[in-house]
């Protein structure tokens, strides 16, 4: 996911950050801060990094769930809303998606009463604000583990409530159908929040509606995306007709060939038809936007790293490529020689013309 960065690995999987949850922690300890001074900003901090490990347990719960079902989570994400765990691919049957889902709830539950059993308690009165310095770290923790518990079965997608509602609902319709009628119903609560944190003067609420907003139609575009992908091969959906660039070609070539072409990447191909690799729009303009000298050559900005496959492979193999951050896949014969590339693009109009 973009803007986010790496922590390091944990059971398995890569733990990121997205940038924007230190928003959240920054509203939590200003408010600490403006309420009780450096002391409560201290204890605030120990706090915020209680609440990040409840939130690291509770998406380990939707990783260790689905690797049960030999489902395997790359990589997981900390955001304002929560996290999210990308698992590699979705559980086959609605009912494992369903326990999968669940699984992260009941993490915060499980820690909620853990902590009460060690003695948390916070009068209802006091619930409505977990900036409270005065609490106690226990209850907060306590009220905020409930809370998240609370919030992620809201069912709107992309929530845990949402996974089980689309889930249950592929029971009675096909998969893409159902993520659309989960996505709307995100999208509908995410205006809710909107409208709410707007009237309310909270811009907490603002930031998670449009979170909710945006990877509830993300979701829906992805499914159906892979519905048609299972149905399409890489022969279909390939790139045929493109300008192609030369190792001896400079960077002023390459500049030529953006403004005659609607292309976004270029492969450079050797002179026996192998790819040697692709110069992506976005490098060319960077490195000409830092003054680089255009008669270097478009290969000191070539990306190499391009995965391949044959022309009877399967669409859905393109997308894992294309998800893991490639700007293309090649399409190559057996002997190498490639004869057609794709983009996310492509298969987005592809998607299109074939109908979801």
């Amino acid at each position: 996911m973009t803007w986010s960065f790496s922590l390091g690995r944990l059971l398995g999987s890569e733990l990121r950050v997205h940038v924007t949850f230190f928003l959240l922690l920054a509203w939590v300890g200003f408010a600490a801060y403006s309420s009780g001074g450096m002391p409560a900003a201290i204890e605030n901090l120990i706090f915020v990094l209680a609440l990040f490990a409840c939130v690291v347990a509770h998406e380990f719960g939707h990783a260790l769930m689905a690797r049960r079902y030999g489902i395997k989570t790359p990589d997981i994400t900390l955001l304002p809303i929560g996290g999210l765990a990308r698992l590699e691919r979705m559980p086959e049957k609605p009912m494992q998606e369903v326990w999968v889902a669940l699984a992260g709830p009941a993490v915060n539950v499980v820690i909620f009463i853990i902590l009460m059993v060690l003695g948390a308690g916070m009068p209802l009165a006091d619930m409505a604000r977990i900036d409270l310095t005065n609490a106690g770290l226990l209850n907060r923790l306590a009220y905020v583990n409930l809370l998240l518990a609370a919030f992620n079965m809201i069912p709107a997608f992309p929530m845990d409530g949402g996974r089980v509602f689309r889930a249950l609902l592929c029971l009675r319709m096909d998969r893409v159908n159902a993520t659309r009628v989960a996505a709307l119903a995100g999208q509908m609560v995410a205006v809710a929040f909107g409208f709410l944190g707007l009237s309310t003067g909270n811009p907490l609420l603002v930031l998670i509606a449009v979170f909710v907003f945006v990877a509830a139609n993300a979701e829906s575009q992805d499914v159906a995306m892979r519905s048609v992908a299972r149905r399409v091969l890489a022969r279909d959906a390939m790139i045929t007709e493109f300008h192609a660039l030369s190792p001896t070609d400079t960077l002023a070539t390459a500049a030529q060939a953006v403004i005659h072409t609607t292309q976004h990447e270029f492969p450079v191909l050797g002179a026996d038809g192998t790819l040697l690799g692709f110069v992506a729009r976005g490098r060319l303009f960077n490195a000409l936007a830092q003054e680089t000298p255009r008669s270097d050559l478009a290969t000191t900005i070539m990306e190499t790293d391009i995965p391949r496959v044959e022309l009877t492979s399967g669409l859905e193999m393109v997308l894992e490529q294309l998800h893991k951050g490639a700007p293309a896949v090649a399409v190559c014969t057996q002997a190498g020689h490639m004869v057609g590339y794709i983009t996310r693009e492509n298969i987005g109009e592809l998607m299109v013309i074939r109908g979801r």
